[in-house]
């Protein structure tokens, strides 16, 4: 078990997802953006495993504009020495990755140009990955799409897209339950169909589910991953204090995680913490499953 967060981390005074405007794009400003985002994710690796956080999810926002045809810039080949060095640093501390693409990453969606321009931020996920030279192991993870009005012929268009995309991507991706349309259920169907990993996302399960418990959950989903994907990925957020809506906790409640961890036995995962504040949380729950026979103590 690796405990992790996403993306962003708050304890240091450097970010890997500086970005710029598009009317102000030139290769220049692309160089230097980039040049820096790398050199900042590195040290976000570093202070990881520092403090024994060994799962972390790279931000989109790494290579600005990647997919956007305004990009004709051979980042891959600049910038070739470095992702190298990352993905070697990488692999000596035994750290997992994964990347997310935004809301806008729709495979299945009605409109074949968003399914397009889909593809190309799908290729720029991989191409980060590949870069750093990781196995597969390393995933991008998304959601089934919009139900459009039609829940199963939208669940079988993803099906015939997902078919479409490149060995590259489909060696890489698992699709996540998400809060509002598509079930743990759902996405076993697909899984079913394709044979496509399921990452199970707990918070969301707690709005929108079939009335499983979390035991069955971890069960099922842990079935879709092959010893090639790795050990399972499980996102895990809890509710804001207070909050009417489903906005997620500011900061990690220990008792809540505890249970978590006691709910989740036997199954061992990698626990991406969906926490606002970040690293602070993870390091907490690091703590706390020091004493679990699962969690990874290098």
């Amino acid at each position: 078990m690796r405990i992790g967060y996403p993306c962003i981390n708050r304890s240091i005074d450097c970010h890997s997802d500086h970005t710029f405007r598009l009317k102000n794009y030139s290769e220049g400003r692309l160089i230097e953006t980039v040049r820096a985002n790398l050199s900042c994710l590195l040290r976000i690796l570093q202070f990881n495993v520092e403090n024994r956080l060994y799962f972390f999810r790279v931000t989109s926002d790494l290579v600005p504009f990647a997919s956007h045809p305004i990009n004709k810039f051979d980042w891959q080949k600049y910038f070739e020495p470095e992702f190298a060095m990352i993905g070697d640093f990488i692999r000596k501390n035994d750290l997992r990755i994964s990347m997310h693409p935004d809301q806008f990453t729709l495979i299945n969606s009605l409109d074949v140009e968003i399914f397009k321009r889909s593809v190309g931020e799908l290729e720029y996920h991989a191409d980060v990955l590949e870069l750093m030279e990781l196995d597969k192991t390393a995933k991008i993870q998304i959601h089934v799409g919009g139900v459009y009005k039609e829940k199963e012929k939208s669940m079988d268009r993803f099906i015939k897209r997902y078919r479409m995309l490149s060995k590259r991507i489909r060696k890489r991706l698992v699709v996540e339950n998400d809060e509002h349309s598509y079930t743990l259920e759902d996405c076993l169907k697909i899984h079913a169909a394709v044979g496509l990993p399921v990452l199970f996302d707990v918070y969301h399960h707690r709005w929108n589910n079939n009335g499983e418990e979390i035991q069955q959950c971890m069960e099922r989903s842990g079935r879709t991953w092959a010893n090639r994907d790795g050990i399972p990925m499980v996102d895990y957020s809890q509710r804001k204090k207070g909050s009417p809506t489903k906005a997620h906790a500011e900061t990690m409640e220990a008792r809540g995680f505890r249970r978590f961890l006691q709910l989740t036995e036997p199954h061992d995962f990698d626990i991406m913490l969906e926490i606002k504040d970040k690293e602070k949380s993870a390091r907490r729950a690091a703590k706390i499953a020091a004493d679990d026979r699962r969690f990874i103590e290098h």
